[in-house]
């Protein structure tokens, strides 16, 4: 198949986007099919991955709110790119305005939406939550969920990565919708991978002893990632005990972080690691890894840490949760640091065994997925 990926959401200082894109490119090919994906930049450009895998990029307007991404704006320019390219399967990584200008795109091509996002859990849930219940919510953004079920019933699937965003979508009337966990890149998270002496340089950075309990989190430093209530729960926790938090991540809220950190010696605020053996150990050598946003789809992160024997403090909402079940760690009241304290407290007092729960690899996401595909590509094929 020729699958064409209009992703708007990949920048080259992505986050956990980018690793699924270049996961996509890589392990596509090794399936027998060609990867193209078609994003928004500053310019025309190909970016050639080898034979059967490829970026485009499209000129387009940066996005405001954050000038490492861009938006799709031009129709026009949309379908004539996708008529050049003839796909098979078209997919569209963005619940926003791309998807509309793709589903109006007149060819006879099916068509899947990745929920590489979830608005309602970043944006209406998180600013309402405090005063407003779910439901309340729901009703006052009503035109969202109406947009959704438009959208979904001009698309073939709607694609999943967690359960609870599956099963709240379709409860929400959202049609076609399918649960395919992501996974981790295969051979590289390990609990073979923990160095006593990268632990002990890590507590060394938050002043601390080799005797103290070392926290780590991953992620764009953005709004819903909620580092603020992750830096006030460890803050609370280190009361109790000794502590350290290392935060891996940039964006555009370092600055609002580094504040609330407010000189704390026993968290560091450090650049996203790009070496991804070392960023493996780095994982590998921390106590628990704690995360703050209740957003996620899917949760790459904590899918590492849970691949690494590495036990998970997540919020009980969002994909994030299901990386602590079967005993591979904790969840806590979604938005509430107090709550988040008493489990990093509980878990450090009582870590779970170091036993690696079996994990998807990424290929294993890739072959269902396509699998899925193939399987919309024979059925058009007997209607027609």
């Amino acid at each position: 198949m020729r699958i064409v990926d209009v992703c708007a959401f990949y920048s080259p200082q992505g986050g956990g986007v980018k690793t699924y894109v270049e996961q996509k490119l890589a392990i596509g090919p090794e399936l027998g099919h060609e990867i193209i994906v078609l994003a928004p930049g500053d310019d025309h450009a190909v970016i050639e991955r080898g034979p059967d895998a490829r970026i485009i990029t499209i000129p387009s307007p940066r996005f405001p709110l954050d000038r490492k991404y861009w938006y799709f704006n031009d129709e026009a320019t949309l379908h004539a790119a996708l008529d050049e390219l003839a796909p098979d399967v078209v997919e569209v990584s963005s619940p926003w305005r791309s998807p509309s200008l793709i589903a109006s795109w007149p060819a006879d091509v099916p068509r899947v939406l990745i929920m590489h996002s979830d608005p309602l859990s970043a944006y209406a849930y998180r600013w309402l939550g405090p005063i407003l219940s779910r439901e309340t919510i729901d009703r006052r953004f009503e035109p969202f969920w109406h947009h959704l079920r438009t959208l979904s019933r001009r698309y073939d699937r709607v694609i999943c990565a967690s359960s609870e965003l599956r099963e709240r979508l379709a409860a929400g009337g959202v049609a076609n919708t399918v649960l395919h966990p992501m996974g981790i890149e295969a051979g590289l998270f390990s609990p073979a991978r923990r160095s006593a002496r990268v632990r002990k340089r890590l507590l060394e950075l938050c002043d601390l002893r080799e005797d103290a309990h070392l926290l780590i989190g991953i992620g764009r430093l953005a709004a819903e990632k909620r580092w603020p209530l992750v830096v006030d729960a460890v803050t609370a926790a280190s009361a109790t005990m000794p502590i350290g938090l290392v935060i891996l991540g940039q964006g555009n809220q370092r600055a609002r972080i580094k504040r609330q950190i407010a000189g704390n010696p026993h968290i560091r605020l450090l650049a996203p690691e790009r070496d991804r053996q070392a960023f493996a150990t780095l994982l590998a050598s921390a106590d628990a890894l704690v995360h703050g946003c209740e957003a996620e789809t899917f949760c790459m992160a904590a899918a590492e840490a849970r691949a690494s024997g590495v036990p998970v403090i997540v919020p009980d909402r969002g994909g994030a949760a299901d990386h602590a079940a079967g005993g591979a760690g904790l969840t806590y009241g979604a938005g509430d640091a107090t709550s988040a304290a008493a489990a990093i407290l509980e878990l450090l007092s009582n870590p779970p065994a170091r036993i690696t729960r079996p994990v998807t690899t990424m290929r294993d996401h890739f072959v269902a997925l396509f699998a899925e595909y193939e399987t919309l590509l024979e059925r058009q094929r007997r209607v027609a």
